[in-house]
């Protein structure tokens, strides 16, 4: 069984950076992909990066590319998300999950295994 927990959230200002982690242990057949996504009260959860754990290929949203890097530790027991000028649009719960080489990587519904989530709230 595959049990991920997320941890670095907090609340910080605009423009601050945040660096997010996932732990996350189980059958290396059920981690081929890790996904980081968010959702806002209310809002649908969304796509935020990815990585491709036995090559380390990445990918990222529009919204949030260019600000937020994913990566993975030497041990491939953690994945991190970094996360770099912060706004208040960044403002959710975040998440991540783990997939099967058959996972569409930017699709939540894809993913079979999920963390509870880390709060990050960004003030303005």
């Amino acid at each position: 069984q595959v049990h991920l927990v997320e941890s670095g959230g907090g609340l910080v200002q605009a423009g601050d950076s945040l660096t997010l982690s996932c732990a996350f242990s189980g059958p290396a057949e059920d981690i081929y992909y890790v996904g980081w996504f968010r959702q806002a009260p209310g809002e649908e959860r969304e796509f935020a990066a990815a990585i491709n754990r036995p090559n380390g290929s990445t990918y990222y949203s529009r919204t949030v590319r260019d600000r937020f890097t994913i990566s993975r530790d030497n041990a491939k027991d953690i994945v991190y998300l970094q996360m770099e000028n912060l706004n208040p649009g960044d403002t959710a719960v975040y998440l991540c999950a783990a997939g099967d080489k058959d996972t569409y990587r930017r699709s939540a519904s894809a993913y079979k295994n999920w963390g509870q989530g880390t709060q990050v709230t960004v003030s303005s």
